[in-house]
C-alpha cells in the first residue's frame, strides 16, 4: 500500500518510525509549516532522516496542496496528529481515503483539549478513536476505539504520555490492518450523545479556592503540564503543578494551612490541596517549600 503520513510532532513521529520498521511503503510525510523561534517539528526532522519526501503545506484548501497528494497516488493517508483543517476534497483522494487519530471516545469530548476536560470534569475514564474524518470537527464514522482508566492521581501528561500516546501509536496500525484486509468498519458517531470542549486556556485554568477540594484537584491535574492552573498570592501569579489532595482537612478557602519540606497545604471546601512543584510567574519550576522560603511566605496567607 502506498501510505501518506499526515502529522506532527512526537506523535506523528514515533507513527512514522513504526511504519518504517514493518517495512510499510510511506511515499509521502506532511507536517504542519515551521512556526518562527519553535523547535523543529520531530516529524520533520525524522522524515528528512529517513529522506523521505516531505510538505509542508499552509493549507489543505488549496488545488496545489491537492494536486500535490494526488501526485502520490495515495492508497491511503494516516493521520497522526494534525491541528490544520482538511477538507473533504483532500481526505478523499487517497484511494481507500483517510483516518485520523483523537484522544478522546468520540463523540464525547470533540475539540483541541480532549485530553484535558474528562480530567477537570472529574471522569474515571476515557479513551482514543480512529475515524475517517469528514467535514465537520472530529466526526466522521468511528473504525476502531480504546478506552483507558483515569487514575485518581492522573494528569493531563501521565494519561496522555503513559496511556493515550503508546495505545495510540498502536491503534494507528491496527487500523491500519484492518484497511488493507478490508475489514475497516466505518460506524456512524451518535451525535445525541456528542460533547464539545474548545482550547483549555489561561483562562479556564485558575483555581477557585470556594470550590470542593477535589474540583480543585481535579482542575489542578487536568492542567498539568498545560497550560497551568495558577492562582494569586499578594497580588503575584503562581502555576500550581505536581499536588495532592487532603480530605477531612478545613479551613477559609485559600488560606495556607501549613507549610513543610512536604509542600504548602491550602484549604479548600471539604479538604485541602497540598502544593508540591509550583512556577512563579517569569521563573523556573520549583518546589514549593522553596518558593515559600524565598518568598516568606507564612500560614494564614491566603491566595485567591
Amino acid at each position: 500500500m502506498r501510505i501518506v503520513v499526515h502529522g506532527q510532532q512526537i506523535f506523528g513521529k514515533s507513527v512514522l518510525e513504526k511504519l518504517l520498521e514493518r517495512g510499510e511503503n510511506v511515499v509521502a510525510v506532511f507536517c504542519a509549516p515551521d512556526k518562527e523561534g519553535a523547535r523543529p517539528d520531530a516529524l520533520k526532522t525524522f522524515a528528512e532522516e529517513k529522506e523521505l519526501p516531505l510538505h509542508q503545506p499552509a493549507s489543505w484548501k488549496t488545488d496545489e496542496t491537492a494536486e500535490l497528494m494526488k501526485g502520490f497516488e495515495p492508497d491511503i493517508c494516516i493521520m497522526a496528529y494534525v491541528t490544520l483543517f482538511v477538507p473533504s476534497g483532500a481526505l478523499d483522494i487517497p484511494r481507500l481515503g483517510t483516518f485520523q487519530y483523537h484522544p478522546s471516545l468520540l463523540p464525547k469530548h470533540r475539540g483541541p483539549s480532549s485530553i484535558n476536560w474528562p480530567i477537570i470534569m472529574g471522569e474515571s475514564k476515557t479513551g482514543l478513536t480512529i475515524f475517517w474524518p469528514d467535514d465537520g470537527l472530529d466526526e466522521g464514522p468511528i473504525l476502531l476505539q480504546k478506552e483507558v482508566d483515569i487514575g485518581p492521581d492522573d494528569s493531563l501528561g501521565s494519561l496522555y504520555f503513559d496511556k493515550l500516546y503508546p495505545m495510540g501509536v498502536d491503534a494507528m496500525i491496527e487500523a491500519l490492518d484492518l484497511v488493507r484486509e478490508g475489514k475497516a468498519p466505518r460506524v456512524d458517531q451518535d451525535d445525541s450523545q456528542a460533547t464539545y470542549e474548545s482550547w483549555c486556556r489561561k483562562k479556564n485554568a485558575r483555581i477557585d479556592w470556594t470550590k470542593p477540594v477535589g474540583e480543585i484537584y481535579n482542575l489542578i491535574r487536568g492542567c498539568n503540564p498545560q497550560p497551568g492552573a495558577w492562582t494569586v498570592l499578594n497580588g503575584d501569579e503562581v502555576q500550581i503543578f505536581d499536588a495532592a489532595k487532603i480530605d477531612g482537612q478545613n479551613g477559609s478557602p485559600g488560606e495556607i494551612k501549613e507549610i513543610s519540606d512536604a509542600g504548602i497545604v491550602v484549604s479548600g471546601e471539604g479538604g485541602s490541596i497540598r502544593l508540591v512543584r509550583v512556577r512563579p510567574k517569569g521563573e523556573g519550576k520549583i518546589p514549593a517549600s522553596e518558593w515559600a522560603s524565598q518568598n516568606d511566605i507564612k500560614t494564614g496567607d491566603r491566595l485567591t
